[in-house]
């Protein structure tokens, strides 16, 4: 990996720290304000739920695009907190026991990203391992496959990547960094993405 890559892996950690505080800090007034009486009105379960998506998405991009160093660990309930606190369509089937090193789990979660992309509809997004890899797979009714961002995962890209879909960038750059082989099988109802 570059000192660029990991530069960015820095950054997206740095981010998600610093937005992780006042996030935590709002949950802990409305906390309080709840306490003091306040009843739970519309306008409050609206904070209470854009806080808890804004949580999960941070919980989500910090093992997503933060920095993975080699050896260190992300817990199974962190990663399971992680996917269910992101606002997905489709539903994630977690199949991998125990924890995960983080550079692992940092790969799973952006293959994860790239299938959000494909799957607006719905569908279901399960996980296996057999022994060092790692299988995504997709599975739709619907599937809206954009094949300049699926390209992507095969060969880099010389333009810039809209930042919506940066994962389809992070991820090839990330396998390759951690000597990993990437593979994408397509059809019309299903993708597995293989890391």
């Amino acid at each position: 990996m570059s000192d660029k890559d990991d530069l960015v892996a820095l950054i997206g950690s740095r981010i998600c720290h610093d937005l992780a505080s006042p996030l935590g800090a709002i949950g802990n007034g409305i906390e309080l304000m709840t306490l003091t009486g306040a009843g739970e009105t519309p306008e409050m379960a609206l904070i209470h739920e854009s806080l808890a998506n804004a949580q999960g998405r941070i919980r989500f991009f910090r093992i997503a695009f933060g920095a993975a160093e080699p050896g260190a660990l992300v817990r199974a309930g962190d990663i399971a907190e992680a996917l269910a606190g992101s606002e997905r369509k489709a539903q994630v089937d977690w199949r991998v026991p125990g924890d995960l090193p983080r550079r692992d789990a940092k790969r799973v979660l952006l293959a994860v990203n790239c299938l959000d992309a494909a799957m607006p509809y719905g569908g279901t997004v399960t996980v296996t391992q057999a022994g060092d890899d790692l299988t995504i797979t997709g599975t739709a009714e619907r599937l809206r496959v954009e094949p300049e961002l699926w390209s992507l995962l095969s060969a880099p890209a010389a333009d810039p990547v809209a930042p919506a879909r940066i994962q389809f960038a992070l991820l090839p750059t990330e396998a390759l960094a951690q000597g990993r082989r990437l593979t994408v099988d397509l059809d019309e109802t299903q993708i597995t993405i293989r890391v």
